[in-house]
């Protein structure tokens, strides 16, 4: 899986979770930038993994700040 790829679809995974319509950058970051709480969070993981067939660890999780990072977290985890 190339990144653009994994891009695209988690850009069209965080719509819902995007309330604030916030213009998402490699640097957007989840907590200050679209304002994602704790169940937010847990319920966008729960959906990418399931989107890529990926366990994305607790540890993993707390070192992912940025849009840019997940992808690049997603596009590891796949291979």
């Amino acid at each position: 899986m190339d990144r653009a790829d994994a891009d695209a679809r988690i850009r069209s995974l965080i719509e819902p979770f995007n309330k604030a319509q916030v213009a998402i950058t490699d640097d957007t970051t989840f907590a200050g930038d679209l304002e994602f709480d704790s169940l937010t969070v847990m319920d966008f993981v729960a959906a990418i993994e399931d989107e890529f067939d990926i366990i994305i660890s607790m540890n993993q999780q707390a070192e992912i700040e940025t849009f840019g990072q997940l992808v690049d977290a997603v596009v590891t985890l796949r291979g």
